[in-house]
């Protein structure tokens, strides 16, 4: 299994392009799975649904069931810190990739992805776990990377570059 992590601020494109790689790795033949680091209370329900009307009478873990869909939800009464490596640890899907939309300070390594507009800094000087720069400008980035610049809007190369260096991304979760 290869893990790649992707990092950035709000508003930077991570969920676009995790959503036009999903794609195409799957086009090479490639199982994906994703894990999201959310930073604000969400909803995968709707309100009106039994899990939604279950989860507002109180029920602090809700599992639906179907022959072609499995969802597991838990509620905290306080907020939880949630580890990467645990929830890469209960994939039962055996994906070849994992993509991983947050968890910036994680120790997996991963595609930075910024955008001169969003107006927030770069983290690829601070952080060695980068290994390449996603960015729709890659003539305004504020530090000469030593690493390579993907073009934002180029999902195919990008995921061609991941599958190019995927023995970077093999996973071995820490001891």
């Amino acid at each position: 299994m290869r893990v790649v992590g992707f990092a950035g601020f709000s508003g930077s494109g991570k969920t676009t392009l995790v959503e036009q790689l999903i794609p195409a790795l799957r086009f090479r033949g490639f199982r994906v799975a994703v894990i999201k680091h959310a930073h604000h209370t969400f909803d995968i329900d709707r309100p009106g649904k039994d899990t939604w009307r279950h989860r507002e009478a109180g029920a602090v873990e809700i599992v639906a069931a179907s022959p072609k869909r499995l969802v597991f939800m838990r509620e905290f009464e306080q907020d939880a810190v949630h580890d990467v490596h645990q929830l890469i640890a209960r994939l039962s899907a055996a994906p070849d990739w994992v993509l991983v939309e947050g968890f910036k300070q994680s120790s997996l390594p991963k595609i930075e992805v910024w955008r001169e507009a969003s107006g927030q800094p770069v983290i690829y000087p601070a952080q060695a776990q980068v290994l390449a720069i996603a960015t729709d400008s890659p003539e305004v980035l504020p530090e000469p990377p030593a690493r390579p610049v993907l073009d934002l809007n180029a999902a195919d190369d990008v995921a061609a570059w991941l599958v190019d260096n995927a023995s970077r991304f093999e996973y071995s979760p820490p001891v």
